[in-house]
């Protein structure tokens, strides 16, 4: 490992810029995110479904039925101007948190489900599936964000990355993502295969981020080209291994797609090669 990707992995897993508190799916509850106190208490003054544990740092839990608590608990974030972007799209809600060193088939089931745009805020886990996809001759597609995302505009990213939705399995994320994203359906790749997951904490404007990505690996069959179809790509390009690290090293990709693409392609990290 060198100096760069060092960088790379304490960026990965760095701590909330202000201490947080553990959120509970009920009183004595699993943990299913974290808050700052200051917000929990505002969440409180406001009268939404929010009780705070017993003990300073004993975090809070939510009062009621789930769904409909973090849905109250959301309206109010966008009200105020506290989340990010709404998008009527749920995600799960699981005990795949940031008090975990790894995510595991029983945290990840879903506890519950909230508006994606209320996330970050509440450190709620997300869960991302990303695509490298590369040529018979081994070049790797990629693709530069749209100018006007509200995350990481105009930097490099996967052939594909989403988030998945509450009703998703990965598999239901990765045919969606590729279609929405690249134009490509899967069986015009060659050899799809799984290649872990990877998992980032990390500040982030909103919140505090904590996303747990699962990895896929394929070939584009002859004469298939990604082609976006929601306008969230602003373009895609092939890579030659040695031009995908230089872009790496400059930190022209997002912190996620270079994390994914190091797990896929290890030797862009080596030392040996510069």
């Amino acid at each position: 490992m060198n100096h760069w990707t060092t960088l790379l992995m304490q960026r990965a897993l760095a701590a909330p810029v202000r201490p947080r508190v553990p959120l509970r799916l009920a009183s004595g509850g699993p943990r299913i995110g974290s808050l700052e106190t200051a917000l929990a208490q505002q969440l409180q003054s406001a009268g939404l479904p929010l009780r705070p544990a017993q003990g300073p740092s004993a975090g809070w839990w939510l009062d009621g039925a789930a769904d409909k608590a973090l849905a109250e608990i959301a309206a109010w974030l966008h009200a105020q101007g506290l989340g990010g972007r709404w998008r009527n799209e749920l995600l799960a809600v699981t005990g795949a948190d940031a008090a975990d060193s790894v995510s595991t088939p029983e945290s990840d089931r879903a506890v519950a489900a909230i508006e994606r745009a209320a996330v970050r805020p509440l450190g709620v886990a997300t869960f991302a599936v990303h695509l490298v996809a590369r040529t018979a001759a081994g070049e790797v597609w990629v693709q530069q964000r749209a100018l006007d995302k509200a995350t990481d505009p105009g930097l490099w990213d996967t052939t594909m990355g989403g988030l998945r939705a509450a009703d998703e399995t990965v598999l239901d994320t990765l045919a969606r993502e590729t279609w929405e994203e690249a134009g490509l359906r899967l069986d015009a790749l060659h050899g799809v295969q799984a290649q872990g997951r990877i998992s980032v904490r990390r500040p982030v404007v909103d919140g505090y981020m904590v996303e747990h990505t699962d990895i896929f690996e394929a070939t584009l069959r002859d004469g298939s080209v990604p082609v976006n179809q929601d306008g969230e790509v602003a373009a895609f390009e092939r890579l030659q291994p040695a031009a995908l690290r230089r872009r790496l090293q400059h930190g022209q990709f997002t912190l996620e797609a270079a994390l994914v693409l190091l797990k896929c392609m290890p030797e862009l990290g080596s030392s040996a090669t510069g």
